[in-house]
């Protein structure tokens, strides 16, 4: 099957979305698959029946593709990490498990998402970009806050790096191979990252 077919294949299941959110998913996949700049507007077009001059009724171009696929994301991570978060200041092992459980499900949800994070972020113009790298690192900030008060006495700066190497764990799911299922994949990345964390 060719990456057209798996990407449309992709955009038709599930519940029904917008025409828009059909490409956008199809071209996430290209972009993830072959890269940013081995796509072209025809590439994501033949891919979704369409011709690329009719994908501009939804989209300026690649480049606005790329931040409606990213930017989305980024807050919907933010606003997961917060919700988990809230109201549980006296549970910080909780809140960590609980942003654990909701980092890996993104992710094994995600890794065509997570693969353009990881590769394509900095093709996007400034403003989108800086938007984005400002949301991460609120979201970074959830994960610190908890780290501190699970370690009394840790500096904010060596959280972030532990919290910086946990998203390094959990984001690996676009280079893992299908021989585990997704059930195990998600016992163990949640476990591994959850000791080192706690460690």
């Amino acid at each position: 099957m060719t990456v057209e077919q798996q990407a449309r294949g992709a955009a038709g299941a599930g519940r029904r979305r917008s025409r828009k959110d059909e490409i956008l998913e199809i071209a996430v996949g290209l972009f993830a698959a072959r890269g940013y700049h081995g796509v072209s507007m025809d590439d994501i077009g033949a891919a979704a029946g369409v011709t690329g001059p009719a994908l501009y009724h939804h989209f300026a171009g690649k480049e606005a593709m790329l931040a409606a696929a990213l930017i989305p994301v980024s807050e919907g991570l933010l606003a997961g990490g917060r919700e988990r978060a809230a109201g549980r200041s006296d549970d910080p092992r909780g809140v960590l498990e609980s942003l654990i459980d909701y980092h890996v499900e993104f992710a094994l949800a995600n890794p065509a998402v997570i693969a353009l994070h990881l590769h394509e972020l900095d093709r996007l113009p400034e403003e989108p970009r800086r938007r984005i790298r400002r949301l991460q690192r609120l979201y970074v900030e959830e994960w610190v806050t908890v780290l501190t008060a699970l370690h009394p006495g840790m500096p904010d700066g060596e959280a972030r790096v532990l919290a910086h190497a946990a998203f390094g764990l959990m984001n690996s799911t676009p280079f893992l191979g299908g021989e585990v299922d997704r059930r195990r994949r998600a016992e163990l990345l949640r476990g591994a990252t959850l000791a080192a964390l706690l460690a």
